[in-house]
């Protein structure tokens, strides 16, 4: 694998790889800590990032290597003009692989096409977050498994990259999806007709209520305010999908709640104290993911 754009890329063996190849690091962290030593990673973020910048740092570190960042985009060459080939054809010349996140759908693909060294799409836009995909298949392993589970993936469906990304990677294992969310911010018809054609079990809810006794996972995501087009649009669905402690009077007790974070107030703070919530083990999982992902295209 030279490149990572889109979670349709990744086979059932290419996530199977990764994963087992991240719960081997997660095991024995000290042995990879000179694997790529002397390696750099470009970090390009044309968008704010925390998890994904720090987690993508710390693991080419953790593997001895080092990572330089292209800083804020106002006191970069895109602020005079630079256009994001010339950048990324730029950027191979220092380093050995690039992490790319862009505000722009498809701009990952777009500038994998300019480059020799792996690149890595961290988002691009609303169309997809492959490595957030992983360490999420990854966290769903650890706690279930990823054979014959019910799946719910709630919020919005319709700009929310992580949840195309994972509904793609979902198709290659034994699991019902069910997307629930208001009617403005269903999934996609171009996601819904590849999920279609790839034969997955895809119902979809505008409540919860009715799925969730079923449920093994809930993955829930945040009401993307700076996705919206329209501020009113974003107002009329804004707090309508959040998750209190009362919900779990009827959720099952093996259930997980996932979010890829960061959240709002789509979850309430005291379920952080329940067995239920696995979004900070999931966002700690992060950094075995992709030091396997980084070893592997290194």
């Amino acid at each position: 694998m030279r490149q990572l754009v889109t979670a349709k890329e990744l086979a059932r063996e290419d996530i199977e790889e990764v994963l087992d190849h991240a719960a081997a690091i997660a095991g024995n962290r000290s042995s990879f800590r000179e694997r790529h030593a002397g390696k750099l990673l470009g970090l390009l973020f044309y968008e704010p990032s925390t998890r994904t910048r720090m987690s993508f740092e710390t693991a080419m570190k953790r593997l001895g290597g080092d990572a330089v960042d292209m800083g804020s985009v106002d006191v970069s060459s895109v602020a005079k003009g630079e256009t994001l080939a010339d950048t990324v054809r730029v950027i191979e010349g220092y380093v050995d692989a690039v992490v790319l996140r862009h505000p722009m759908e498809g701009s990952a693909t777009m500038a994998a096409e300019f480059v020799d060294v792996p690149l890595i799409n961290a988002g691009d836009g609303a169309g997809q977050h492959p490595t957030q995909t992983l360490l999420d298949l990854y966290t769903i392993r650890e706690n279930h498994g990823l054979s014959d589970l019910s799946i719910g993936i709630m919020g919005d469906l319709k700009y929310g990259r992580t949840v195309h990304s994972l509904a793609h990677a979902l198709t290659n294992f034994d699991v019902r999806q069910h997307f629930i969310s208001p009617e403005s911010l269903r999934l996609p018809a171009s996601v819904r007709y590849d999920l279609h054609e790839a034969g997955a079990q895809v119902r979809e809810h505008t409540g919860l209520e009715e799925v969730l006794p079923s449920l093994d996972v809930l993955y829930v995501t945040r009401i993307q305010r700076e996705r919206f087009p329209d501020e009113d649009e974003y107002r009329a669905v804004a707090g309508e999908y959040r998750i209190g402690v009362e919900i779990l009077e009827s959720a099952p007790e093996h259930l997980s709640i996932m979010h890829p974070l960061p959240r709002v107030d789509e979850i309430a703070s005291e379920i952080d104290r329940t067995d239920h919530a696995k979004y900070f083990e999931q966002a700690h999982n992060g950094v075995p993911v992709r030091m396997a992902l980084l070893d592997r295209m290194l």
